[in-house]
């Protein structure tokens, strides 16, 4: 079975190196770092990099990266829906876009209930979803270019986008919304609302089960999704020295990060880490192998830090095997990462994107 080639997006994150959870395993980053792989992840063909929340704002690191790039990096803004206005985001999404040429994708992050509550946004799990609905479906109208009235649960808007009405919209029909959600309330504002459905790596069989169910809620509402995966890779030139890497992950990751993490992320109230964590159930092996839940894939990565935490551990020709595995199953878009991120760039790049029909 053929597959058409693949959007694959890479990862960009202030924190970056061999094993960046730990001190020692950090390199040094300032703005010329960023920029430099910011521009190598673009000559290498891939099509724009997944800006993560974390210890820089999103906003100026995408407007930074925009400018020394060109249209064909395509930042992917991690945005949490409620922290600013609605009316103002959309005002940034199309000055964003008008400044660089229609270039901006929206990643929706929900997060968590005690992550949000630091900002000031007390929401409980569910709750998070329909504020995010109404949220997204408002920022959504205003990149459209419509100047309107809006009374909701959350947002009562008068003439909204009216003082920036002269401000037109680069992309059509609106600036797109890419979010993963594994829980109902999740896949039903996925369902109805955005454009790129995303989901981390799973065992095939779960995922499609969850997909499924993805289509099919997003058929009642009369709209198809794209289907996005996030990844981690560790690709090396056999099997062996793959697992070796991984092994070599654990053996330098402290007790305090496992205690850390495990003991942070064991009560989040998100779905899709729950299905995570229940891979390795909170147990940190002596072997990486040991976890392995499918072929040369491991939940591994979720043991040393948060956010999606499956690799695909391999050879390359084992890591584009499961590739298209995924792809059979509908997936035709990758967002994909490796440590160190620059270096993995050009691995990845050199041995798995071709084999996939992803062309510079």
């Amino acid at each position: 079975m053929t597959h058409q080639a693949p959007e694959v997006l890479w990862y960009v994150i202030p924190r970056e190196g061999a094993y960046p959870w730990e001190p020692e395993g950090r390199r040094p980053v300032d703005l010329g770092y960023l920029t430099q792989l910011a521009g190598t992840v673009e000559r290498l063909g891939y099509s724009g990099a997944l800006l993560a929340t974390d210890l820089y704002d999103v906003w100026p690191l995408g407007s930074a990266l925009a400018a020394s790039t060109s249209t064909r990096f395509k930042p992917l803004l991690a945005v949490h829906p409620g922290l600013i206005s609605p009316t103002l985001l959309a005002k940034m999404a199309l000055s964003f876009d008008n400044l660089f040429g229609g270039r901006l994708r929206f990643n929706v992050v929900n997060g968590s209930t005690n992550s949000l509550r630091e900002y000031g946004l007390h929401v409980e799990h569910d709750e998070r979803y329909e504020l995010s609905a109404e949220y997204w479906s408002i920022v959504k109208r205003l990149t459209a270019g419509e100047v309107f009235d809006h009374k909701g649960r959350f947002y009562d808007l008068k003439g909204a986008g009216a003082s920036f009405r002269d401000l037109r919209p680069v992309q059509a029909p609106h600036v797109p919304l890419w979010f993963g959600g594994s829980s109902a309330p999740g896949i039903e504002m996925a369902a109805e609302h955005v454009d790129v459905y995303l989901t981390w790596g799973e065992p095939p069989h779960l995922l499609k089960e969850k997909l499924d169910h993805v289509r099919a809620r997003a058929a009642a509402h009369g709209r198809t999704l794209r289907i996005g995966l996030r990844l981690h890779l560790i690709v090396r030139d056999t099997e062996d020295e793959a697992w070796a890497a991984a092994d070599r992950l654990l053996d330098v990751t402290s007790e305090a990060t496992y205690a850390r993490q495990l003991g942070e992320r064991a009560g989040e109230d998100g779905v899709g880490w729950q299905r995570q964590f229940r891979q390795h159930g909170g147990k940190v092996p002596a072997r990486a192998r040991e976890l392995e839940t499918h072929p040369n894939l491991w939940p591994g990565m979720s043991l040393f830090r948060p956010g999606p935490g499956t690799a695909v551990v391999g050879s390359a020709s084992q890591v584009v095997e499961r590739l298209k595995e995924y792809q059979a199953l509908g997936v035709d878009t990758f967002i994909l990462s490796g440590n160190p991120l620059l270096e993995e760039a050009y691995r990845v790049a050199e041995t798995v994107l071709p084999a996939l029909g992803v062309t510079r």
